[in-house]
């Protein structure tokens, strides 16, 4: 049995908490929502998750310190945007505990990696990072999911691996942090642009396409930024890319189905209701892109779609009719 903080009471801090807490563990959450608080102290459920009854050792605070202090390991799972906002309100409460990286995605004004923010706020941080192909409605009802670990620390690859092990959940373990971390935030442009193909009303053989070339290009970047190749055909890259593009139940290819059958940005936004981790993820890479002289086609593309009002079937015809090339 451990004491865990899980920073963030979104739908995948609940679902990683109601796994451990099944698991025998004490969970205390951080939101920074008072009714969220009350709803998951008070009522024992989620409003993102409505048919989950949570189990009742969980607690939620808005108390950084009350749900730190007597922690072993700390999972950091707010949307990325928030990072550096929200770990800089609790970095005094970490001391020598381990920091879990849980969320995808990078810091937009900085282009970094969100291990890179923990450590430019906290240099001696020990962190790690877990990805793979994972939604929050599956995990918390205990459908067999797989997840990596990434860390420099064998000491942590052994605690996450220990901890979250079970009969419905499998953990490998990996030191390429750079690599497992951006696999899990890259792939959420390939799921956006999934979701514009089928809300063009696109086939299979285009989600097929779409899936192999965008690996392509995530992998191209991604060992760019320092990831390693055979990272991104493991659980956090070629996996996730297949759960996310493929599932319903993923937010950002649900934002772009929205934007491939004609809604605006802004209403996008409205209607999926959560944080869409791609949108911003589109601009970082992008920009990546540009900053590394990489010929980045589909992401270039999207790009335009969101922010230079490109017609998404016009889109595809650019894509198409690119100048031919050997694979």
């Amino acid at each position: 049995m451990k004491n865990i903080a899980i920073i963030g009471s979104g739908s995948w801090g609940i679902a990683l908490a109601t796994h451990l807490a099944k698991c025998g563990n004490n969970i205390k959450i951080w939101s920074f929502s008072e009714e969220e608080k009350d709803i998951i102290n008070n009522e024992k459920r989620c409003k993102f998750l409505p048919n989950l009854k949570l189990p009742e050792n969980i607690y939620c605070s808005t108390d950084f310190k009350e749900v730190i202090a007597d922690a072993e390991f700390i999972l950091h799972v707010t949307p990325s945007k928030f990072t550096r906002e929200v770990f800089k309100q609790y970095k005094q409460y970490v001391d020598n505990k381990p920091v879990i990286i849980c969320s995808k995605g990078f810091e937009k004004d900085t282009l970094s990696t969100l291990d890179e923010v923990i450590l430019d706020e906290l240099p001696n941080a020990k962190i790690g990072v877990l990805s793979g192909p994972s939604h929050a409605e599956e995990v918390s009802i205990a459908i067999p999911t797989a997840l990596v670990i990434a860390s420099k620390h064998e000491s942590i690859l052994k605690m996450i691996q220990d901890t979250f092990m079970t009969d419905e959940m499998r953990i490998y373990t990996s030191k390429d942090v750079k690599g497992v971390e951006l696999g899990g935030a890259l792939k959420n442009i390939i799921a956006f642009c999934a979701g514009v193909s089928a809300g063009i009303g696109l086939g299979d053989n285009s989600f097929a396409a779409l899936i192999t070339r965008g690996l392509n290009e995530l992998m191209k970047l991604g060992i760019a930024l320092g990831g390693e190749k055979e990272t991104f055909y493991g659980l956090s890259g070629l996996g996730d890319l297949i759960v996310t593009c493929l599932s319903e139940h993923s937010r950002n290819r649900k934002a772009g189905k929205l934007i491939g059958q004609g809604k605006s940005l802004e209403e996008t936004k409205k209607e999926v209701g959560m944080v869409i981790e791609s949108i911003d993820n589109i601009e970082v890479a992008y920009e990546l892109a540009k900053l590394h002289n990489m010929e980045m086609p589909i992401i270039e593309t999207v790009y335009q779609v969101l922010y230079e009002n490109l017609e998404p079937k016009q889109a595809v015809k650019n894509l198409m009719n690119r100048a031919k090339r050997s694979e």
